[in-house]
């Protein structure tokens, strides 16, 4: 059973706007940190932003100002609100849980979900 799964990442013009959602099933909601990270073939999978238990949130300096990460405690949903899309925000773009944030910050977690894909044209 996947507990964490992505849903919204389609093809989009340059300067559009997304918003991914991520659902969780079997986690203690409360109890875990989450966090957006994305990858595109041939390089590194980067921490987009993570999201503490308190709600905090803390963003990769290239997205700041044009994505915005929430996560709705009452459906257990995590959010990735994506504005002026840029080709090089073309990726596959996974969320995780774990309970510790300084984790995720290492691009460590113990649950993934297994992505969607967000392409971006020029």
């Amino acid at each position: 059973t996947q507990i964490l799964m992505e849903f919204g990442g389609r093809s989009v013009q340059a300067g559009g706007s997304l918003r991914l959602s991520c659902e969780n099933s079997g986690l203690t909601w409360s109890s875990y940190c989450m966090a957006w990270f994305r990858q595109d073939p041939g390089k590194e999978r980067e921490l987009v932003a993570a999201l503490d238990t308190d709600g905090s949130t803390s963003y990769a300096d290239s997205m700041k100002g044009r994505f915005t990460a929430s996560k709705d405690n009452l459906q257990h949903t995590l959010y990735l609100h994506q504005d002026s899309l840029k080709p090089e925000d073309t990726a596959v773009y996974y969320c995780a849980a774990d309970a510790s944030l300084l984790r995720l910050r290492r691009n460590e977690a113990d649950y993934w979900g297994q992505g969607t894909q967000v392409t971006v044209s020029s």
